[in-house]
C-alpha cells in the first residue's frame, strides 16, 4: 500500500517482517525505512494505569556510520531518539481505552535513513498501523505528518534541508475524530499562519488514515471500536449520593490555597473510608473496597473530576475563582544570582516558580551529536530539572527522564528563533531551568525564565519570548477553553496546549490530548485565546528587564570573531598544531577555527584576544615580492637570520643578503632583538619568504647602512 503527497510516496509493508510480534509494519519514504512493531502481554496484578512503552531505536548503520563510542556500538539513546519516543507516545496514549491495563510495547527501529526524509513522523504513523494489526483495543487509526513553510507555500513532509531553510517545523497527528497532537517550532509566525498549517497537515493525515483502513481491509482484519466492559458502579453511586455536596463545597471555596484545598479533599476521603468501615459486613460497598484498595481512590478522583468540570461548564468558574481567560499572578526578576553566574532570571506564575540561568561558552563548548540527524552539533542547549521538592514530595534523584528531556527541548525550540546570528554573537549558550515549585505549565515558565536569564547575560535577543499553557474541558457539545492551567486542571482536564512566542508571533507549540480528537475550529480558538495571555505575560517580564544588558558578566569569556581564507587554515594550525598552540600559550587565549574559515578567539582579557587576532591576521596576510617591512630579528642560524615581518609570520635573510659586502658571520651585522627594515626578495615555490637588507635604507643610524628615505609598509 502506498500514499503520495506532492511527489513524496509513503509505502506500508505488512506481513513480511517480525512474524512473532503482535503486529508489524515497515514504513518507507524515499530511502528512509522504519520497522514498527506492537506487542501486548497480560496485565500485571495491582496495576491501575496503562503500562504503555513507546521506544524509538536508532541504528547508525542506517546512515552508513559506525558508532563513535569506545565500544563501537549503540548505547544510551541520544536525546533526539528520546524525543521521537515521546512523539510516538503522546498521540497513541489517549487512544487506548481507559480500562486497558495490559502491558503494551511499541518499538520503532530506523533501519535506513535518507537525509531528505526524517523518520519521526513515519514512526508515529507506523505505531498506529502496527497496533491495529496486533488487534489491540485502540481508538485509531491515527497518523502524523510534518508541515514546513518555504516562502508563502506549505510543504508536506519536508526534507531536513527544507526544514532548516523554512520558517515552520510542524508535526500534526490526528484521528478520524480530529487533531490529537501538535508540536511545532516557528519563526515568529502569526496565529493565522499556524492555524492554516495545522489544517493543511490534517488533510494529509486523513489520507494516511484511509490508507491504514485499506491495509486492514486487505488483510481481512475488521476493526471494531473498543467497548468499555461492564463495571460495578456501587462505590461510585455511594460516593455521589453521600459526598457530592461536601466535595463540591470545597471546590467552590475560591479564596483557599492549593494546600488548603488538597488537605480538605484528603479529609473528606478519610471520612469516606471511615463511613465505609462502619457499614455492615455484608454491604456491597465494603466488600468491594476490601477486595480492591485502589478502587475507592479511583472513584473519589472520578467524582472530584466530574464536579470540577461541571463547575467550569455550568458556572464558568475555576477552582481558584479565576475567569476562563485569566492568567494567575506573575512575578518576574532578572539578575537574582551573583554575576559569577553569567545571567539569571526568576519567573513565578501562581505556585509555579522557575529559576533559569544562562552560561556563555566558546565554540568548542558546542555539543557534538552522535545520532542519525544530519546536524552534527548544537550551539544552544536548554536543560530542565524537576526535583521532587518542587511538588512537596520525596523520591530518588537520578538522571533526566523523558519528561525532563522533552520539556527542555520545547523551551529550547521556543527560544532558538530569537537568538542572534552566529557571526555577530558567536557564543555557545546553555540555559538551565530549575523548577523550584510546580503547579502547572513549568515548561512555559522555563521559556519565560530563559528569556530573563539570557537578557540578563547580555545576549542580544531579537525579541523576548513568553508562553502559557491552555486547557480544555469538553462535555458532549459543550467546550470550555482555559487560559494558564494549573495542576488540577491539567490532571482532570482534556488538553494541555502550550503556546510560546513573541509579540510578533508564535515560536513553539505543543498540544497533548486526553480525548480522541479535536476539531480545527477548537484548536484555532485555543491558539487565538493564548495570544492576549502571552502579551500580558511579556508585559510583566519587561517590567523586570526590558532590554539585554549592555555589558557581559566580568566572568564571561570575551570573543572575537573574524574570517580568514579557508585555504590558509593549515597555516594557522601549523604542523601538528604547533603554530596555533604557540599562539594560545603566548596570549593565554582559546582559539576555534571552523571549516569555513571563521576564527573565534576567547579570552577574559580583551587585549590578549586582540593580540591573538593580530598574530593570526599576520599569518594569513598575503605577502608580495617587493614589499618592505620593519620587524625584529627572532633567531640566527649560520646561514642567515629570521625576521618577524608580521605578527606570527617570519622570513629569512640569507647571509649573502645582509650587506653589499661579504659577511663572515651573521652576528657581525644583526643580533636577536634588532629592529631592521627588509624587502621581500622572493617567495619560493614552497611558500617560504626570502628577505634582503641590500639596498634597503634603515630607520636610524647603523654601522652597516646609511639611512635614506624610503616608504615602509605598515604593520597590519
Amino acid at each position: 500500500m502506498s500514499v503520495s503527497f506532492d511527489g513524496r510516496e509513503i509505502r506500508l509493508t505488512t506481513g513480511r517482517y517480525a512474524p512473532q510480534a503482535g503486529g508489524s509494519v515497515m514504513v518507507e519514504c524515499g530511502d528512509t525505512a522504519v520497522l514498527v512493531t506492537a506487542t501486548q502481554s497480560t496485565g500485571r496484578e495491582g496495576i491501575d494505569f496503562l503500562p504503555l512503552i513507546c521506544d524509538y531505536e536508532e541504528r547508525l548503520y542506517a546512515a552508513g556510520r559506525i558508532p563513535g563510542s569506545f565500544m563501537r556500538r549503540e548505547g544510551r539513546p541520544p536525546e533526539r531518539a528520546t524525543l521521537i519516543s515521546r512523539l510516538m507516545d503522546r498521540p497513541m496514549r489517549p487512544l487506548f481505552p481507559s480500562w486497558m491495563r495490559d502491558d503494551i510495547q511499541i518499538v520503532a527501529t530506523c533501519l535506513s535513513l535518507d537525509e531528505r526524509v526524517p523518520a519521526d513522523v513515519l514512526a508515529v504513523t507506523g505505531a498506529s498501523m502496527a497496533t491495529l494489526l496486533a488487534g489491540i483495543p485502540f481508538n485509531g487509526p491515527m497518523s502524523a505528518v510534518r508541515v514546513g513553510l518555504l516562502g508563502d507555500d506549505f510543504v508536506l513532509n519536508p526534507s531536513y534541508r527544507e526544514i532548516e531553510r523554512g520558517d515552520l517545523d510542524l508535526v500534526v497527528a490526528g484521528t478520524p475524530d480530529g487533531v490529537v497532537m501538535v508540536e511545532a517550532g516557528a519563526n515568529q509566525l502569526t496565529e493565522q499562519d499556524v492555524i492554516e498549517a495545522i489544517d493543511f497537515g490534517y488533510e494529509a493525515v486523513t489520507e494516511l488514515i484511509k490508507a491504514q483502513q485499506s491495509v486492514l481491509k486487505e488483510a481481512g482484519i475488521e476493526q471494531t471500536k473498543p467497548e468499555t466492559p461492564p463495571q460495578d458502579e456501587t462505590i461510585s453511586s455511594y460516593l455521589e449520593k453521600n459526598f457530592t455536596k461536601s466535595i463540591g463545597d470545597v471546590l467552590k471555596q475560591f479564596e483557599q490555597t492549593k494546600d488548603e484545598r488538597d488537605q480538605k479533599l484528603e479529609t473528606i476521603k478519610s471520612e469516606v473510608s471511615e463511613a465505609i468501615d462502619s457499614l455492615k459486613e455484608d454491604n456491597a460497598v465494603r466488600k468491594l473496597t476490601s477486595t480492591n484498595s485502589k478502587l475507592l481512590g479511583n472513584s473519589f478522583k472520578a467524582l472530584t473530576k466530574k464536579l470540577m468540570r461541571a463547575q467550569i461548564i455550568k458556572d464558568g468558574k475555576r477552582v481558584d475563582g479565576r475567569k476562563l481567560d485569566e492568567v494567575r499572578k506573575i512575578d518576574a526578576a532578572a539578575g537574582v544570582l551573583p554575576k559569577r553566574v553569567h545571567g539569571s532570571g526568576l519567573f513565578q506564575r501562581g505556585l509555579t516558580q522557575v529559576l533559569s540561568t544562562a552560561t556563555l561558552g566558546t565554540p568548542s563548548d558546542a555539543q557534538e551529536m552522535d545520532d542519525l540527524n544530519p546536524n552534527t552539533e548544537k550551539t544552544y542547549l536548554h536543560h530542565y530539572n524537576f526535583p521532587p521538592f518542587s511538588v512537596g514530595e520525596t523520591r530518588p534523584m537520578r538522571s533526566p527522564g523523558r519528561r525532563e528531556i522533552g520539556h527542555g527541548a520545547l523551551a529550547e525550540r521556543a527560544i532558538i528563533p530569537v537568538l542572534p546570528a552566529k557571526d555577530t554573537f558567536p557564543y555557545v549558550l546553555r540555559v538551565v531551568s530549575e523548577i523550584l515549585s510546580s503547579n502547572g505549565s513549568t515548561s512555559m515558565g522555563s521559556v519565560c525564565g530563559s528569556t530573563l536569564a539570557l537578557m540578563d547575560a547580555g545576549v542580544p535577543l531579537k525579541a523576548p519570548v513568553g508562553g502559557a499553557a491552555m486547557g480544555l474541558i469538553k462535555e458532549g457539545k459543550e467546550v470550555r477553553i482555559l487560559t494558564d492551567i494549573q495542576g488540577i486542571e491539567d490532571f482532570l482536564g482534556d488538553m494541555d496546549f502550550k503556546v510560546a512566542g513573541t509579540e510578533k508571533g508564535i515560536t513553539a507549540l505543543q498540544m497533548d490530548m486526553k480525548i480522541t480528537g479535536l476539531s480545527i475550529s477548537t484548536v484555532s480558538d485555543a491558539i487565538n485565546q493564548a495570544r492576549p495571555a502571552r502579551l500580558h505575560i511579556l508585559e510583566k517580564m519587561l517590567e523586570a528587564i526590558d532590554t539585554p544588558r549592555e555589558t557581559l558578566s566580568p566572568h564571561a569569556p570575551r570573543l572575537l570573531s573574524f574570517r580568514i581564507d579557508p585555504e590558509l587554515i593549515g597555516t594557522v594550525i601549523g604542523p601538528g598544531g604547533r603554530t596555533i598552540k604557540g599562539i594560545t600559550e603566548r596570549t593565554n587565549t582559546k582559539i576555534d577555527i571552523e571549516d569555513g574559515g571563521i576564527v573565534t578567539i576567547a579570552s577574559h582579557d580583551g587585549a590578549a584576544a586582540e593580540e591573538a587576532q593580530r598574530i593570526i591576521e599576520g599569518l594569513t596576510r598575503k605577502v608580495n615580492e617587493g614589499e618592505v617591512f620593519t620587524g625584529s630579528v627572532t633567531r640566527i642560524i649560520p646561514i642567515g637570520a629570521f625576521v618577524e615581518i608580521l605578527p606570527g609570520k617570519e622570513g629569512m635573510i640569507h647571509i649573502s643578503q645582509l650587506s653589499e659586502a661579504r659577511v663572515e658571520k651573521v652576528e657581525d651585522v644583526v643580533k636577536v632583538g634588532d629592529e631592521v627594515t627588509v624587502r621581500v626578495r622572493e617567495i619560493d615555490n614552497r611558500g617560504r619568504i626570502n628577505l634582503t637588507l641590500r639596498g634597503v635604507p634603515q630607520n636610524g643610524e647603523s654601522s652597516h647602512h646609511e639611512p635614506t628615505p624610503t616608504p615602509v609598509a605598515p604593520l597590519t
